[in-house]
Protein backbone atom coordinates (compact mmCIF):
# COMPACT_ATOMS: atom_id res chain seq x y z
CA UNK A 1 0.00 0.00 0.00
CA UNK A 2 1.68 3.19 -1.70
CA UNK A 3 1.65 6.40 1.29
CA UNK A 4 -0.94 8.36 -1.12
CA UNK A 5 -2.97 5.05 -0.60
CA UNK A 6 -2.84 5.62 3.49
CA UNK A 7 -3.79 9.31 2.65
CA UNK A 8 -6.65 8.57 0.66
CA UNK A 9 -7.80 6.01 3.43
CA UNK A 10 -7.50 8.35 6.59
CA UNK A 11 -8.97 11.28 4.24
CA UNK A 12 -12.89 9.20 4.48
CA UNK A 13 -14.92 11.02 7.45
CA UNK A 14 -15.83 7.82 8.82
CA UNK A 15 -12.44 7.09 9.52
CA UNK A 16 -11.18 10.03 11.29
CA UNK A 17 -14.16 10.84 13.21
CA UNK A 18 -13.71 7.21 14.63
CA UNK A 19 -10.30 7.88 15.17
CA UNK A 20 -10.60 11.26 17.08
CA UNK A 21 -13.69 10.09 18.73
CA UNK A 22 -11.18 7.16 20.26
CA UNK A 23 -7.89 9.75 20.83
CA UNK A 24 -9.35 12.27 22.23
CA UNK A 25 -8.09 12.85 25.84
CA UNK A 26 -5.16 10.21 24.88
CA UNK A 27 -1.85 10.51 24.34
CA UNK A 28 -1.28 9.49 20.98
CA UNK A 29 1.73 7.92 18.67
CA UNK A 30 2.51 6.92 15.14
CA UNK A 31 4.21 4.24 13.20
CA UNK A 32 6.20 5.06 10.31
CA UNK A 33 9.42 4.02 8.53
CA UNK A 34 12.75 5.08 9.46
CA UNK A 35 15.26 5.90 6.15
CA UNK A 36 16.95 2.46 6.70
CA UNK A 37 13.78 0.38 6.82
CA UNK A 38 13.17 0.03 10.54
CA UNK A 39 10.46 1.30 12.44
CA UNK A 40 9.52 4.88 13.63
CA UNK A 41 7.43 5.24 16.11
CA UNK A 42 6.72 9.00 16.90
CA UNK A 43 5.42 10.21 19.97
CA UNK A 44 6.27 13.71 20.76
CA UNK A 45 6.37 16.75 18.43
CA UNK A 46 10.16 18.66 18.25
CA UNK A 47 9.13 20.68 20.94
CA UNK A 48 8.94 17.62 23.47
CA UNK A 49 5.19 18.19 23.46
CA UNK A 50 2.74 14.73 23.43
CA UNK A 51 1.13 14.24 20.43
CA UNK A 52 -2.73 14.60 20.63
CA UNK A 53 -6.00 14.26 18.56
CA UNK A 54 -8.96 16.41 19.62
CA UNK A 55 -10.57 17.26 16.36
CA UNK A 56 -10.61 15.38 13.06
CA UNK A 57 -8.36 17.70 11.37
CA UNK A 58 -5.49 16.74 13.21
CA UNK A 59 -5.49 13.31 11.65
CA UNK A 60 -4.45 14.91 8.45
CA UNK A 61 -1.99 17.63 10.32
CA UNK A 62 -0.08 14.54 12.15
CA UNK A 63 0.20 12.73 8.60
CA UNK A 64 1.47 15.74 6.70
CA UNK A 65 3.76 16.78 10.05
CA UNK A 66 5.72 13.35 10.20
CA UNK A 67 5.48 12.46 6.25
CA UNK A 68 8.93 12.13 6.00
CA UNK A 69 8.14 8.82 7.88
CA UNK A 70 5.12 7.84 6.25
CA UNK A 71 3.06 6.97 8.76
CA UNK A 72 0.20 4.12 8.84
CA UNK A 73 -0.56 3.48 11.97
CA UNK A 74 -2.81 5.11 15.22
CA UNK A 75 -2.15 4.34 18.56
CA UNK A 76 -3.61 6.00 22.12
CA UNK A 77 -2.71 5.33 25.10
CA UNK A 78 -4.57 2.99 27.57
CA UNK A 79 -5.40 6.52 29.73
CA UNK A 80 -7.11 9.57 29.84
CA UNK A 81 -5.20 12.87 30.70
CA UNK A 82 -6.36 15.99 32.22
CA UNK A 83 -3.91 17.79 29.90
CA UNK A 84 -0.94 16.69 27.68
CA UNK A 85 1.47 19.83 27.32
CA UNK A 86 4.83 18.51 28.19
CA UNK A 87 6.68 14.91 28.59
CA UNK A 88 6.05 15.43 32.34
CA UNK A 89 2.13 15.53 32.14
CA UNK A 90 2.57 11.57 30.63
CA UNK A 91 4.05 10.40 33.94
CA UNK A 92 2.05 12.07 36.85
CA UNK A 93 -0.20 9.68 38.02
CA UNK A 94 -2.10 12.78 39.64
CA UNK A 95 -2.74 13.52 35.55
CA UNK A 96 -4.75 10.69 34.59
CA UNK A 97 -8.50 11.10 34.46
CA UNK A 98 -9.09 7.86 33.38
CA UNK A 99 -7.95 4.12 32.26
CA UNK A 100 -9.12 1.75 30.15
CA UNK A 101 -8.65 -2.07 30.87
CA UNK A 102 -8.11 -3.74 27.92
CA UNK A 103 -6.66 -7.44 27.32
CA UNK A 104 -4.20 -8.31 24.75
CA UNK A 105 -4.99 -11.34 22.41
CA UNK A 106 -2.17 -12.21 20.02
CA UNK A 107 -2.83 -14.56 17.57
CA UNK A 108 -1.84 -14.94 13.81
CA UNK A 109 -4.24 -14.78 10.92
CA UNK A 110 -4.59 -17.82 10.17
CA UNK A 111 -5.57 -19.61 14.20
CA UNK A 112 -8.10 -16.10 14.05
CA UNK A 113 -10.98 -18.44 15.72
CA UNK A 114 -9.13 -19.20 18.29
CA UNK A 115 -8.66 -15.96 19.54
CA UNK A 116 -12.12 -15.25 19.00
CA UNK A 117 -12.21 -18.18 21.34
CA UNK A 118 -9.86 -16.72 23.82
CA UNK A 119 -12.26 -13.38 23.79
CA UNK A 120 -15.22 -15.16 24.37
CA UNK A 121 -13.80 -16.61 27.35
CA UNK A 122 -13.30 -13.42 29.23
CA UNK A 123 -16.14 -11.72 27.95
CA UNK A 124 -18.13 -14.39 30.06
CA UNK A 125 -16.31 -13.87 32.58
CA UNK A 126 -17.09 -10.60 32.53
CA UNK A 127 -20.47 -10.97 32.08
CA UNK A 128 -20.58 -13.11 35.04
CA UNK A 129 -18.71 -10.22 37.15
CA UNK A 130 -21.34 -7.82 35.96
CA UNK A 131 -19.77 -5.72 32.77
CA UNK A 132 -22.26 -6.88 29.56
CA UNK A 133 -23.10 -2.90 28.10
CA UNK A 134 -19.47 -1.49 28.65
CA UNK A 135 -17.81 -4.08 26.78
CA UNK A 136 -16.35 -3.78 23.20
CA UNK A 137 -14.03 -5.63 21.61
CA UNK A 138 -10.93 -4.64 18.67
CA UNK A 139 -9.84 -7.17 15.58
CA UNK A 140 -6.83 -5.49 15.17
CA UNK A 141 -5.35 -7.42 12.07
CA UNK A 142 -3.66 -10.14 13.82
CA UNK A 143 -5.96 -10.44 17.50
CA UNK A 144 -8.40 -8.97 19.43
CA UNK A 145 -8.30 -6.37 22.19
CA UNK A 146 -10.98 -6.30 25.09
CA UNK A 147 -11.75 -2.99 26.04
CA UNK A 148 -14.25 -2.07 28.93
CA UNK A 149 -15.16 1.58 28.34
CA UNK A 150 -13.25 4.15 30.98
CA UNK A 151 -17.24 5.60 31.55
CA UNK A 152 -18.26 2.41 33.14
CA UNK A 153 -16.11 3.59 36.64
CA UNK A 154 -18.04 6.46 38.07
CA UNK A 155 -16.04 9.06 39.56
CA UNK A 156 -16.83 8.21 42.77
CA UNK A 157 -14.45 5.23 42.66
CA UNK A 158 -12.18 7.16 40.53
CA UNK A 159 -11.91 9.36 43.18
CA UNK A 160 -10.76 6.91 46.02
CA UNK A 161 -8.28 5.12 43.20
CA UNK A 162 -6.00 6.02 40.76
CA UNK A 163 -7.24 4.82 37.43
CA UNK A 164 -4.56 3.29 36.18
CA UNK A 165 -4.81 1.40 39.58
CA UNK A 166 -8.40 0.18 38.31
CA UNK A 167 -7.92 -0.66 35.07
CA UNK A 168 -4.24 -2.74 35.95
CA UNK A 169 -6.28 -4.61 38.49
CA UNK A 170 -9.04 -5.35 36.67
CA UNK A 171 -7.29 -6.93 33.90
CA UNK A 172 -4.77 -9.15 35.72
CA UNK A 173 -7.96 -10.39 37.82
CA UNK A 174 -9.93 -11.36 35.32
CA UNK A 175 -6.99 -13.09 33.58
CA UNK A 176 -6.19 -14.95 37.01
CA UNK A 177 -9.81 -16.08 37.06
CA UNK A 178 -9.92 -17.64 33.28
CA UNK A 179 -6.43 -19.29 33.73
CA UNK A 180 -7.38 -22.37 33.46
CA UNK A 181 -10.53 -22.47 30.44
CA UNK A 182 -7.10 -20.92 28.68
CA UNK A 183 -4.42 -23.07 29.19
CA UNK A 184 -7.01 -25.29 27.94
CA UNK A 185 -7.47 -23.49 24.80
CA UNK A 186 -4.03 -22.51 23.83
CA UNK A 187 -3.13 -26.72 24.64
CA UNK A 188 -5.75 -26.92 21.26
CA UNK A 189 -4.44 -24.67 19.64
CA UNK A 190 -2.45 -25.52 16.18
CA UNK A 191 0.56 -23.87 15.23
CA UNK A 192 0.32 -21.94 11.74
CA UNK A 193 1.80 -18.84 11.04
CA UNK A 194 4.47 -17.05 12.60
CA UNK A 195 3.03 -16.27 15.80
CA UNK A 196 1.09 -18.08 18.50
CA UNK A 197 -1.64 -17.30 20.66
CA UNK A 198 -0.82 -14.97 23.53
CA UNK A 199 -2.99 -13.47 25.82
CA UNK A 200 -1.26 -11.22 28.42
CA UNK A 201 -1.76 -8.45 30.55
CA UNK A 202 0.20 -5.45 28.66
CA UNK A 203 -1.01 -2.09 31.19
CA UNK A 204 1.22 0.50 31.72
CA UNK A 205 1.87 3.99 32.43
CA UNK A 206 2.48 4.37 29.05
CA UNK A 207 1.42 1.69 26.60
CA UNK A 208 -0.93 2.26 23.41
CA UNK A 209 -3.10 0.15 21.69
CA UNK A 210 -4.23 0.53 17.69
CA UNK A 211 -7.22 3.12 17.71
CA UNK A 212 -10.18 2.37 15.98
CA UNK A 213 -10.16 2.29 11.90
CA UNK A 214 -6.09 2.66 12.27
CA UNK A 215 -4.58 0.63 9.50
CA UNK A 216 -2.52 -2.02 10.58
CA UNK A 217 1.15 -1.39 10.48
CA UNK A 218 1.94 -4.25 8.09
CA UNK A 219 -1.30 -5.95 6.87
CA UNK A 220 -3.66 -3.51 4.53
CA UNK A 221 -6.60 -4.47 7.24
CA UNK A 222 -7.92 -1.70 9.42
CA UNK A 223 -9.16 -2.13 13.20
CA UNK A 224 -12.65 -2.39 13.38
CA UNK A 225 -14.83 -2.71 16.96
CA UNK A 226 -17.73 -4.68 17.41
CA UNK A 227 -20.07 -5.39 20.65
CA UNK A 228 -20.09 -8.70 22.65
CA UNK A 229 -23.25 -9.70 20.86
CA UNK A 230 -21.58 -9.69 17.46
CA UNK A 231 -18.67 -12.49 18.12
CA UNK A 232 -20.61 -15.19 17.01
CA UNK A 233 -20.81 -13.76 13.52
CA UNK A 234 -17.27 -12.00 13.35
CA UNK A 235 -15.27 -12.67 9.89
CA UNK A 236 -11.65 -11.40 9.24
CA UNK A 237 -13.43 -9.87 6.05
CA UNK A 238 -14.79 -6.98 8.32
CA UNK A 239 -11.55 -5.46 8.53
CA UNK A 240 -10.63 -5.09 4.74
CA UNK A 241 -10.24 -1.61 3.83
CA UNK A 242 -12.44 -1.08 0.99
CA UNK A 243 -15.63 -2.38 2.58
CA UNK A 244 -14.81 -2.73 6.49
CA UNK A 245 -17.45 -3.90 8.70
CA UNK A 246 -17.42 -1.27 11.77
CA UNK A 247 -19.87 -0.62 14.97
CA UNK A 248 -19.24 2.76 16.38
CA UNK A 249 -21.26 1.83 19.26
CA UNK A 250 -18.13 0.82 21.28
CA UNK A 251 -18.61 4.14 22.87
CA UNK A 252 -21.59 3.32 24.44
CA UNK A 253 -21.24 2.26 27.97
CA UNK A 254 -23.41 2.61 31.52
CA UNK A 255 -21.92 4.56 34.15
CA UNK A 256 -20.65 2.72 37.39
CA UNK A 257 -21.04 -0.72 35.73
CA UNK A 258 -17.40 -1.52 36.52
CA UNK A 259 -17.54 -0.37 40.46
CA UNK A 260 -17.86 -3.69 41.82
CA UNK A 261 -15.67 -5.40 39.76
CA UNK A 262 -13.07 -2.21 40.46
CA UNK A 263 -13.08 -3.13 44.38
CA UNK A 264 -12.84 -6.95 43.86
CA UNK A 265 -9.97 -6.55 41.45
CA UNK A 266 -8.44 -3.73 43.76
CA UNK A 267 -8.58 -6.39 47.10
CA UNK A 268 -7.07 -9.19 45.28
CA UNK A 269 -4.67 -7.52 42.69
CA UNK A 270 -3.51 -4.46 44.90
CA UNK A 271 -2.83 -1.89 42.01
CA UNK A 272 -0.22 -0.92 39.12
CA UNK A 273 2.62 -2.32 40.29
CA UNK A 274 4.62 0.34 38.17
CA UNK A 275 4.65 3.19 40.15
CA UNK A 276 7.80 3.92 41.91
CA UNK A 277 6.84 2.99 45.18
CA UNK A 278 4.98 -0.38 44.05
CA UNK A 279 6.70 -3.80 44.49
CA UNK A 280 6.60 -5.64 40.87
CA UNK A 281 5.42 -8.35 40.75
CA UNK A 282 4.95 -11.11 38.39
CA UNK A 283 2.14 -10.83 35.36
CA UNK A 284 -0.73 -13.62 33.97
CA UNK A 285 1.06 -14.46 30.61
CA UNK A 286 -0.67 -16.90 28.50
CA UNK A 287 0.73 -18.56 25.51
CA UNK A 288 -0.14 -21.51 22.93
CA UNK A 289 2.97 -23.70 24.41
CA UNK A 290 0.65 -25.31 26.23
CA UNK A 291 1.14 -23.47 29.73
CA UNK A 292 0.60 -20.18 31.32
CA UNK A 293 3.65 -18.71 31.91
CA UNK A 294 4.44 -15.81 34.38
CA UNK A 295 6.95 -12.94 32.98
CA UNK A 296 9.87 -12.51 35.42
CA UNK A 297 9.35 -9.52 37.13
CA UNK A 298 12.79 -8.41 39.55
CA UNK A 299 11.92 -7.46 42.74
CA UNK A 300 14.93 -5.31 41.81
CA UNK A 301 14.92 -2.09 39.74
CA UNK A 302 17.46 -0.74 38.23
CA UNK A 303 18.86 2.57 40.08
CA UNK A 304 18.72 5.80 38.83
CA UNK A 305 21.68 7.88 38.12
CA UNK A 306 20.74 10.05 41.36
CA UNK A 307 20.70 6.98 43.58
CA UNK A 308 24.25 5.80 42.08
CA UNK A 309 25.51 9.67 42.88
CA UNK A 310 23.95 9.09 46.43
CA UNK A 311 25.80 5.71 47.09
CA UNK A 312 28.86 6.88 45.66
CA UNK A 313 29.27 10.04 47.86
CA UNK A 314 28.38 7.83 51.24
CA UNK A 315 30.76 5.39 50.27
CA UNK A 316 33.32 8.30 49.35
CA UNK A 317 32.44 10.06 53.14
CA UNK A 318 32.59 7.00 54.92
CA UNK A 319 36.03 6.37 53.41
CA UNK A 320 36.82 9.87 54.61
CA UNK A 321 35.16 10.02 57.90
CA UNK A 322 34.59 6.46 58.76
CA UNK A 323 31.29 7.76 59.97
CA UNK A 324 28.39 4.94 58.86
CA UNK A 325 25.44 7.26 59.97
CA UNK A 326 26.53 10.41 58.70
CA UNK A 327 27.76 8.94 55.78
CA UNK A 328 23.79 7.87 54.74
CA UNK A 329 23.07 11.51 55.65
CA UNK A 330 25.45 12.95 53.33
CA UNK A 331 24.63 10.67 50.29
CA UNK A 332 20.93 11.23 50.63
CA UNK A 333 21.86 14.73 50.96
CA UNK A 334 24.27 15.42 47.60
CA UNK A 335 21.48 12.54 45.84
CA UNK A 336 18.97 15.34 46.52
CA UNK A 337 20.93 18.13 45.72
CA UNK A 338 21.99 16.79 42.54
CA UNK A 339 18.65 16.28 41.34
CA UNK A 340 17.19 19.44 42.37
CA UNK A 341 20.06 21.35 40.67
CA UNK A 342 19.25 19.05 37.30
CA UNK A 343 16.03 20.52 37.54
CA UNK A 344 15.93 23.74 38.75
CA UNK A 345 19.60 25.62 38.71
CA UNK A 346 19.94 26.17 35.18
CA UNK A 347 16.75 27.77 34.91
CA UNK A 348 17.59 29.88 38.01
CA UNK A 349 20.96 30.70 37.35
CA UNK A 350 19.71 32.14 33.74
CA UNK A 351 16.95 34.41 34.61
CA UNK A 352 17.76 38.02 34.40
CA UNK A 353 18.38 39.97 37.48
CA UNK A 354 19.52 36.26 39.78
CA UNK A 355 22.21 36.64 42.41
CA UNK A 356 23.13 33.90 44.07
CA UNK A 357 21.20 33.89 47.76
CA UNK A 358 19.14 37.14 46.58
CA UNK A 359 15.69 37.16 48.34
CA UNK A 360 17.17 34.61 50.80
CA UNK A 361 17.76 34.86 54.58
CA UNK A 362 21.14 33.89 56.06
CA UNK A 363 21.35 32.86 59.37
CA UNK A 364 23.64 34.16 62.05
CA UNK A 365 25.66 31.02 62.15
CA UNK A 366 25.45 28.18 59.50
CA UNK A 367 27.00 24.98 60.25
CA UNK A 368 28.87 23.25 57.13
CA UNK A 369 31.42 20.44 56.43
CA UNK A 370 34.01 20.35 53.77
CA UNK A 371 34.17 17.02 52.04
CA UNK A 372 36.70 17.59 48.86
CA UNK A 373 35.72 20.40 46.98
CA UNK A 374 32.09 19.49 48.24
CA UNK A 375 30.41 21.75 50.91
CA UNK A 376 27.36 20.10 52.58
CA UNK A 377 25.66 22.20 55.41
CA UNK A 378 24.39 20.50 58.64
CA UNK A 379 21.30 20.73 61.11
CA UNK A 380 20.97 21.68 64.72
CA UNK A 381 21.16 17.88 65.29
CA UNK A 382 24.23 17.04 63.02
CA UNK A 383 22.72 15.69 59.73
CA UNK A 384 23.17 17.15 56.31
CA UNK A 385 20.48 19.37 55.33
Amino acid sequence: MEFQDVLAYYSKPEVRDEITAYCSGRWVALEGVQRGGGRAFLRYTRKGVPLVISKPEDVDLLLNRFRFFKPRTFYASVNLYEKLESRDDTGRSSNIVGSTPIWDIDADLEIWEYALKASEIIVDRLEKEGISRSVYLKWSGRGIHIHIHEGAFSKRILEKYNPLDVSFSIVEYILKKTKSQLIELAEKTPRKGGRQLRVENKMDIKRVFTAPLSLHRQLDLCCVCFKPDAICDFSPEWAEIERFHHDPSWRNYEDGEGDDLAKRALAEIGGYDGWAEAPRRKHTYISAEKKVAETSVSSYRKLGRFQVMGLLQAARYYLIKGDIERAKSFGLNRAIFYAWAKRYARDRLTRRGFRPGAGRARPSEVRAEQIGNETAYLSSNGWFI
